[in-house]
């Protein structure tokens, strides 16, 4: 981002700013008193968005404070278990170990690790590039009003977020059977970071080396609790299918990509770029995750939107891939492939099936069918019904007409330790939202399309 032209516009100053993301540039124009408090973040590294932007702005940042940063919740009593969950939708803390030994030496150097603040907390060293471990990354354990997204130590946050024993003990604390885990803010919800180190080498070791972490680590500690999720590997679509082949041999049985890669600077999924990841997918049974903000993006109407409006929004990142990627036609090239909404939330889904019902009515017009023929290729609420899921966590007046979406279209997550979490009490809230339905429906929804989905078995 580089400031081109600065005027003075009514009781303002206005900048003008240049964004280069890869193979495009962008003017965006916005008060300059936003950049100079920083609600607008964005940095680029090797011609690659690199930092949160949007997605970091949904929660406010604020001074670190050692007495606010000790405080804990007393320590939650077991749920009595009326369901067997399966989390769709967790989250890792990564650990400070979490490349040691698991890169060439040559490129230990060069490798992320973590740091000493000068304000106290602890911060991601990531292509000379200092992060900060935000306390709101594990908000699970703490009182809402001490969520700061000041920057945090890793002995002030709740350890299950990073350990996975003690991941496990709140699990069955919370009566979670199995989990799947996507990475921290830090790295993206796709792992952008990697593809981004400006040192490309470096960085695919890097990625490799997380995802030995998952599989060798992690999951390794308790195979029976925890679902294997790969990151991929943006910079090389033909590298990126043979890491797919190769991870599924490993037992990997998903991937979290990006619910919109042009986001990231890289080519759309309707380019044609992809097909060799997409391929791969398909071949192994590999699911493909898109977690809601892996784009680095986060719906905003205006540049000065107050964060309560992206948070909001939400859902609206998970609506918008659902139907770039239904028309990208993937689905229709491989029809076993799974596609999975991550913290997609379900409230805007019965409006984009309206949607799509109504629209197909006049598909076969010159005007709609250039790249949806209603006769080849059929209806697209079907194909949405057969390779697309999502996921949630608090969606009460949605689950009343959960048969407009499919009762196996629908994975509740858990989403610890964010702060949008149902944990520990994600038993009781699953029974305020799915009390009314059938055993069948909420067998599925609570386990049973996860199981199918992941290939994997609750206990």
């Amino acid at each position: 981002m580089r400031p081109v032209v600065a005027v003075e516009s009514g009781l303002r100053e206005i900048l003008q700013l240049e964004i280069y993301s890869g193979w495009r540039s962008t003017t965006l124009t916005v008060p300059a008193t936003l950049l100079q408090s920083k609600r607008l973040l964005v940095r680029f590294c090797g011609g690659k968005m690199t930092s949160q932007t949007s997605l970091e702005s949904v929660h406010e940042a604020s001074t670190r404070s050692v007495a606010v940063a000790t405080q804990f919740l007393p320590e939650p009593v077991p749920s009595a278990q009326r369901y067997r969950i399966i989390s769709a939708d967790d989250h890792y803390l990564e650990p400070p170990t979490l490349f040691q030994g698991r890169i060439p030496s040559r490129m230990e150097e060069e490798a992320p690790r973590v740091i000493d603040g000068s304000d106290g907390g602890q911060y991601w060293l990531i292509d000379g590039v200092e992060s900060p471990i935000r306390d709101w990354n594990v908000s699970s354990g703490r009182a809402s009003l001490h969520w700061t997204g000041a920057s945090a130590r890793f002995e002030e946050l709740r350890k299950g977020a990073y350990d996975a024993n003690a991941r496990v003990s709140d699990m069955d604390l919370a009566g979670i059977e199995l989990s799947l885990n996507f990475p921290s803010a830090v790295w993206g919800f796709a792992g952008r970071v990697f593809s981004a180190m400006h040192d490309k080498e470096v960085g695919l070791a890097c990625l490799r080396a997380y995802n030995d972490w998952v599989i060798d680590d992690w999951c390794a500690s308790h195979p029976d609790r925890f679902i294997p999720c790969q990151l991929p590997w943006f910079i090389d679509p033909e590298l990126a299918a043979r890491e797919i082949r190769k991870n599924a041999e490993r037992g990997f049985t998903c991937v979290s990509f990006s619910e919109n890669p042009q986001g990231l600077g890289y080519p759309s999924i309707h380019s044609g770029y992809w097909e060799p990841f997409f391929a791969a997918c398909a071949e192994t049974e590999t699911t493909i995750n898109l977690h809601v903000g892996s784009s680095s993006l986060i719906s905003q109407p205006s540049v000065d939107s107050p964060h309560g409006v992206p948070n909001a929004l939400f859902g609206m990142n998970s609506m918008m891939a659902t139907a770039d990627w239904l028309f990208s036609r993937v689905a229709l090239r491989y029809p076993n492939l799974k596609i999975v909404l991550s913290e997609s939330g379900i409230g805007w889904v019965p409006g984009l099936i309206d949607r799509l019902n109504w629209t197909d009515k006049y598909r076969d017009s010159p005007i709609m069918r250039d790249n949806w023929d209603i006769i080849k290729d059929g209806s697209t609420v079907e194909v949405l019904r057969r390779n697309f899921w999502y996921t949630s966590i608090w969606d009460p007046a949605t689950f009343r007409v959960l048969d407009v979406i499919g009762a196996d279209r629908v994975m509740l997550e858990v989403d610890y330790p964010h702060p949008d979490s149902s944990w520990p009490d994600c038993q009781e809230r699953a029974f305020e939202q799915l009390g009314h339905l059938d055993a069948q429906s909420i067998a599925a929804v609570t386990h049973a399309n996860a199981e199918h989905v992941y290939r994997c078995r609750a206990l």
